[in-house]
């Protein structure tokens, strides 16, 4: 029988994609033909390609004829080369192509790896000479094809992954085991050894009660033999040469045991190979990257292994600037992975000492990343000073010569200019400095005897090279006694979190107020997002996919924070744990090497 015309054109076509498949294309997904010519083909013009869709989305495919692979590249600069070639699930009889496959590939990008989802065919005596090793041709294929193309791709031929769902972990697991196998005659010798694999509610074996009946069946038929079975039941393959794994599992998945994964994981164990597993109290069958419950923390957990093992480049990182004391010895950093947890570097002692301003303090130092590269810091020099203290650095050990910068030097009658901070605007390419200043006579309404007479409200200036600065101007005025303004873009918006310093009624809180331009003006003041206590100096970063604001709780002498959710804001006070004596500072990302260097001081 002859091939039909329309399959020659969809290989043509897909060969031309494969062919011009280079590096500046890399950001667009790009499915390309897995074979010249595919082993122990059967030709059958009654059995062609069925493709499930919802919302104009591949859903499921079935009865492939021509395997692919869908290549989804990451961003280079956020890759080491690893990659993961994924094969989606469905029983042997249909792929879940968009939940077990594409989806899982764009989740893979976000962390810096290169993803190929197998579109691999399905076992079937119409199209095949032995449906039992087609998909394993496949996989085999798919490892070569990748490993061959390394280096035009980018990639790293020696971390290279496998990674299954369902009866795709089947597949994937036994790659795992058979990689060896001469189930085909390849083009050349290079390997087809997966380095490790991640397999998701897997099929492991094909052993009476354990497996699952209709994987089992597609693949091997009804009437299987013992022997076949015991072949492809992967946990009784496993040899000292088997790459890693990491598993996972719902103990209530009742499609396909969890002795799947169990089993699998005690033979790796008994080989002295290393592996992971991760088996969650609920979660059925077939929950992809996570619904509900504790199922939906296995990326995460994934992540972190994938991180250990040298497979994503190590993540940024947070750091937070403060100082100690009254700001005598100047500036203070600790650092945090996570954002909770933080840790002081140096042995808690000073990065920079203070050297300008009246009295040559560093409290409140603010801290960005500018547009050049370059971190900028700003700081109050003094209770009564007229000006504000600046210096960058490179790496955050080594600073500039610090200068003193007269922002309210005009004003007279100005008593204090405390807690300045930076803001960079992309669009204009400048700096706005800001910071709450009293100046005597204004704002007389709001003007308390019980805070000495201070009555603040924010002022800033721009700049776009911290030497030439625009004149001082009023930011905001809420109707109320302010400091402490942070400002940070959020979409399409500006934020500003500010402290409400009202003493009377008191308030003493963190509040919000939102603009669609960095130099306003800005709404009024949102009710506040702290609680039932005293709170000051507040800095925000968002930590996965959250906002995290942290503020000084300076009459209890400790940090707090707070978490913006669908709900509104969480206090999250009990989990962040910061350095003894940590006073109002600002936190920002860095990277990994930074602070490995930041570690060494």
């Amino acid at each position: 029988m002859k091939k039909s015309n329309n399959l020659n054109r969809l290989k043509a076509s897909l060969l031309f994609i494969f062919l011009s498949l280079t590096i500046p294309a890399l950001s667009q997904k790009k499915e390309m033909p897995l074979w010249d010519k595919i082993p122990d083909e059967i030709v059958s013009k009654e059995y062609s390609e069925e493709v499930d869709h919802k919302n104009e989305l591949s859903e499921g495919v079935r009865k492939v004829t021509l395997p692919t692979l869908t290549a989804y590249f990451a961003d280079p600069e956020k890759s080491n080369g690893t990659s993961v070639i994924i094969c989606p699930g469905g029983g042997y009889g249909m792929l879940a192509i968009n939940k077990e496959g594409f989806k899982v590939a764009e989740w893979f990008n976000s962390l810096g790896i290169n993803a190929f989802v197998l579109k691999y065919r399905l076992p079937s005596d119409l199209i095949m000479k032995n449906k039992t090793v087609a998909p394993l041709q496949d996989a085999q294929e798919a490892v070569r094809l990748v490993r061959r193309n390394a280096v035009k791709w980018k990639l790293n031929p020696n971390k290279i992954g496998i990674m299954g769902f369902s009866a795709g972990g089947h597949l994937a697991s036994t790659l795992s085991t058979h990689y060896n196998d001469k189930v085909y005659t390849p083009a050349d010798t290079t390997s087809a050894k997966p380095n490790f694999s991640i397999l998701i509610y897997p099929v492991i074996s094909m052993q009476e009660g354990i497996t699952h009946q209709g994987s089992k069946d597609n693949l091997l038929g009804k009437n299987a033999s013992i022997e076949i079975s015991e072949k492809y039941s992967n946990e009784k393959q496993i040899t000292a040469t088997t790459p890693k794994a990491f598993l996972v599992h719902a103990t209530d998945d009742k499609a396909v045991p969890v002795e799947n994964s169990i089993n699998y994981y005690l033979a790796l164990k008994k080989e002295k190979i290393s592996a992971e597993m991760h088996l969650y109290e609920n979660g059925g069958h077939g929950f992809g990257l996570g619904v509900k419950g504790t199922n939906a923390n296995w990326p995460k957990d994934c992540e972190k292994w994938l991180i250990a093992n040298n497979y994503t480049l190590k993540p940024d990182g947070y750091v937070f600037t403060y100082f100690k004391g009254n700001g005598e010895d100047g500036l203070h950093l600790a650092y945090s992975e996570d954002g909770y947890k933080w840790n002081a570097l140096k042995n808690d002692t000073s990065f920079l000492t203070p050297e300008v301003g009246k009295d040559k303090l560093m409290r409140d130092p603010c801290v960005i990343k500018g547009g050049d590269g370059l971190y900028h810091m700003v700081w109050t020099v003094s209770w009564t000073d007229k000006g504000i203290g600046y210096a960058s650095s490179k790496d955050l050990i080594h600073w500039s010569k610090q200068e003193f910068i007269p922002v309210m030097a005009h004003e007279e009658k100005a008593r204090n200019t405390w807690a300045p901070e930076i803001t960079y605007d992309e669009k204009s390419k400048e700096y706005m400095i800001y910071w709450a200043s009293t100046i005597d006579g204004k704002f007389p309404e709001t003007k308390s005897e019980e805070e000495k007479g201070y009555n603040h409200r924010i002022y800033y200036t721009t700049t776009k090279d911290f030497k030439k600065f625009a004149k001082t101007k009023l930011l905001y005025e809420p109707g109320f006694n302010v400091i402490d303004a942070s400002i940070v873009k959020q979409e399409q918006q500006y934020v500003m979190y500010l402290k409400d310093e009202t003493r009377n009624p008191v308030q003493k809180n963190i509040k919000i107020a939102t603009s669609k331009n960095l130099t306003g003006p800005y709404s009024p003041a949102s009710k506040a997002i702290t609680g039932d206590y005293w709170a000051e100096g507040p800095t925000a970063i968002q930590i996965d996919n959250n906002w995290v604001v942290y503020f000084d709780k300076y009459t209890q002498k400790k940090y707090g924070a707070v978490k913006e959710t669908s709900k509104g804001w969480e206090d999250i006070s009990e989990q962040v744990n910061f350095p003894v004596g940590t006073r109002h500072g600002t936190v920002i990302k860095v990277s990994a090497d930074e602070i490995a260097a930041l570690k060494k001081e």
